[in-house]
């Protein structure tokens, strides 16, 4: 990986650090997974921002889905947990993969013991989330981006299912240094005191980490850690598909642990001498472009410089109490001045718009997107080589379904309070230092002018009870109390609770802040503890895994709820919502602790499918102009003036293409970089790859919409001198009833030196 050279020192450690641990037999059957999720490229809303000017066109590099699943042996307790390239989980998701999974499956993996957790990229397709207040500015639901994640999840399960062997499990942690920081710190003063001052940081800067090894062959199959950084470093303005900082460091991660263990890559080949490159440059200047051709359907799959055979590395980067925390770790300042934004709203002389969180790498987000996602990768680096401590002992699992629109919550021996049905309270419309809202509204905002009342009634008018429910919430949009077309807010939730000997994930529906998190992890130890029986003690590891499952947004604890900045406005359920998680998660905490099975709750969350909307238009740019075909160049590379490209410079082509949403080319390619060796062109880098840029649009010529497709390669420092390439693969569909016709196309060849 480029500009990693100041991890030599270790590397040569870690060509043994696979063997680093002696030969054991396995505690476990450990299986991993892997499946490309990427879904619609062009004119569709991304899910994070809320910005409905946000579409996809293009991709950055792709999204997966990636399974580790540990079991007691073939018969016994197992627990399945998967982690999606994805602004969240989906209750629709869970429930469809649920039903997939029980016609293969049967009751092998179920509600209890599958976990679905997204990274929170906001560079994702939006539209398979299936409540309202979720998909509005998607335009309601989207078959496509739904469809891709449903199958993925199943794939990736199916393919650590059958990857099930014999291998042990190593737990490490370590903190990341500078990869996130609190976006809400006048609010994380709103907590007492001396609770305050045990910690030394108003963020969690743990990693955990699990290094799966496999018995029999003695190597690493995969690693799994979490870390909480939000998946903002990608601004509100891209329109790229992409992983974010956690989806970088994924494929920084799997790319290391492949390419430097492996001598053959096409990535090492060097071409060393001067006389060389002039030979090769000679060379290239008489291959010119190839024109479009027609080719099969899955043609593209065989140009992929990752194909997925089921035996890859699996390296995943999960989300945790990420609620306040962003990785604009710079700070926050006004765009007009360039100074710090207001230290309680966050906003310039009261306009929130204004106020815009600076990553490492300002102004360049793909750059600050590198940076955050180089820092957690390398830490997982020096997690993974050093994880020497084997987990042991049980696999087991508690989950529940709960009403959180009015559970009643023992406080103190005398006080009983209760949740309220969800709302979103003012601050939520200011949004964020990482994506500004509504203008006229602030972080903090306790009332709401009388214009937006009239507005907020026109759709629902809330309760008095919602109203003195949420207080000091001022309701902007009743969600919970909201059902027409359907259901505005999810009302009934999952928890659960895997356990992997002292090893404990709680599966939690939506953002902890920092201090809310450390309240649910402590409370969670101490019950297990304190009620099992010496089977749990001060070594007992618990993380937590945020947006797992379903989505029901925030969760800030009772003290930051009184500011009501943007996390404690999005807390849905009123300002006892993390007393009611803490209270209902201690229960699942002493039935695990103690071995008690607990019945069903009678409830469960509603499959609102047959019921969704959708006003996404058709796929438009599915023509080109007469006399040209698909995959024709409509603007070659530009060769370079000293005749070569350098490193860190950007050759491109623009290609005449169709819509990428006629097919997704899942586990394929749109965009190959490829590298003539002998008389053989080799691709060396696809649209996977952190270097290569997919970008799609329409131009309009004489009244006709045509697509364009450019490929855009930053040529990275480790890319071998040579002769290269770009090529373009894409599907189109002359009428709507006729069958895809796939296409590719090649540019003239350069030269890099």
């Amino acid at each position: 990986m480029h500009k990693h050279q100041h991890l030599l020192p270790i590397f040569v450690a870690l060509c043994a650090a696979f063997a680093l641990i002696d030969e054991v037999d396995g505690e476990y059957l450990i299986g991993v997974g892997s499946y490309d999720m990427t879904g619609p490229a062009a004119g569709v809303n991304m899910m994070g921002y809320a910005n409905i000017d946000q579409n996809t066109a293009g991709i950055h590099f792709r999204l997966r889905a990636r399974t580790f699943i540990v079991a007691e042996s073939s018969q016994g307790a197992r627990f399945a947990f998967v982690n999606l390239d994805a602004g969240m989980a989906s209750q629709l998701v869970t429930i469809k993969v649920l039903q997939r999974l029980k016609t293969r499956f049967g009751d092998l993996y179920t509600q209890e013991n599958l976990a679905i957790s997204g990274t929170h990229t906001h560079a994702g397709p939006a539209g398979y989330l299936q409540y309202v207040v979720y998909s509005v500015t998607s335009l309601g639901f989207i078959n496509q981006t739904f469809d891709v994640i449903v199958t993925a999840v199943e794939q990736s399960i199916i393919q650590a299912h059958n990857n099930l062997k014999p291998g042990s499990i190593f737990l490490n942690t370590g903190d990341v240094e500078n990869a996130g920081i609190n976006r809400s710190p006048s609010a994380y003063l709103f907590n007492p005191p001396e609770e305050r001052a045990r910690y030394t940081t108003n963020v969690d800067t743990t990693m955990t980490l699990l290094k799966l090894l496999d018995s029999a062959s003695n190597r690493s199959i995969g690693a799994f850690s979490w870390f909480a950084t939000h998946g903002t470093s990608m601004s509100r303005e891209n329109r790229l598909i992409s992983g974010d900082n956690k989806g970088a460091a994924a494929r920084f991660f799997e790319d290391w642990f492949t390419f430097s263990n492996n001598s053959l890559s096409t990535r090492n080949t060097k071409f060393s001498t001067i006389q060389n490159i002039s030979t090769l440059r000679n060379k290239a200047q008489k291959i010119k472009a190839t024109g479009g051709k027609p080719c099969g359907k899955t043609t593209n799959q065989g140009f992929k410089v990752r194909k997925n055979d089921g035996s890859r590395f699996v390296g995943a980067f999960c989300q945790s109490n990420v609620g306040d925390v962003t990785p604009n770790v710079l700070g926050a300042f006004c765009t007009d001045t360039g100074k710090p934004c207001d230290f309680n709203h966050s906003s310039c002389n009261g306009n929130d718009q204004l106020c815009v969180g600076r990553g490492p790498g300002y102004p360049d987000e793909i750059l600050s997107t590198k940076i955050i996602g180089e820092r957690q990768f390398e830490k997982a680096v020096e997690l993974f080589s050093s994880a020497t401590n084997p987990l042991s002992g049980k696999i087991d699992y508690r989950h529940a379904y709960i009403n959180f629109t009015s559970i009643e919550v023992q406080l103190n021996e005398s006080t009983v309070v209760k949740t309220c049905p969800a709302a979103v309270g003012a601050g939520f419309a200011a949004g964020t230092t990482d994506g500004p809202g509504v203008f006229g509204f602030q972080q903090g905002d306790t009332e709401i002018n009388e214009m937006w009342k009239r507005l907020r009634d026109l759709l629902k008018e809330p309760s008095q009870y919602q109203v003195d429910c949420q207080k000091p919430k001022p309701v902007l949009l009743s969600t919970g109390e909201m059902f027409v077309p359907y259901a505005w807010a999810p009302a009934i939730l999952p928890i659960q609770i895997l356990r992997l000997g002292n090893f404990v994930i709680l599966s939690v529906p939506g953002e902890f802040t920092t201090m809310a998190g450390r309240r649910l992890r402590e409370a969670v130890k101490e019950t297990l503890i304190n009620n099992g029986n010496g089977e749990f003690d001060n070594e007992t590891h618990v993380v937590i895994a945020g947006l797992t499952n379903t989505y029901s947004q925030y969760i800030a604890t009772f003290e930051e709820y009184k500011q009501q900045r943007y996390e404690a406005a999005s807390t849905l359920y009123g300002p006892y919502t993390l007393s009611a998680y803490i209270q209902e998660f201690k229960k699942l905490a002493k039935a695990m602790a103690t071995g008690e099975q607990l019945g069903g709750t009678g409830l469960s969350p509603p499959d609102l499918s047959s019921v969704q909307l959708s006003l996404l238009q058709d796929p438009l740019g599915d023509s080109r102009p007469p006399g040209k075909r698909f995959g024709d160049m409509q603007q070659d590379v530009a060769q370079p003036k000293g005749g070569s490209f350098k490193k860190g410079d950007k050759p491109s082509a623009t290609f005449w293409s169709a819509n990428p949403r006629y097919d997704l080319l899942i586990e394929g390619t749109f965009a190959v970089v490829e590298m003539l060796q002998g008389e053989r062109w080799v691709p060396v880098y696809d649209d996977d790859d952190f270097c290569l840029y997919f970008k799609w649009n329409v131009t309009v010529d004489n009244g006709s919409l045509y697509g364009l497709a450019t490929i855009e390669w930053e040529v990275p420092e480790d890319a071998a001198s040579g002769v290269y390439r770009l090529r373009h693969f894409g599907s189109s569909k002359k009428t709507k009833d006729s069958p895809n016709e796939y296409f590719t196309g090649a540019s003239s060849a350069f030269t890099v030196s």
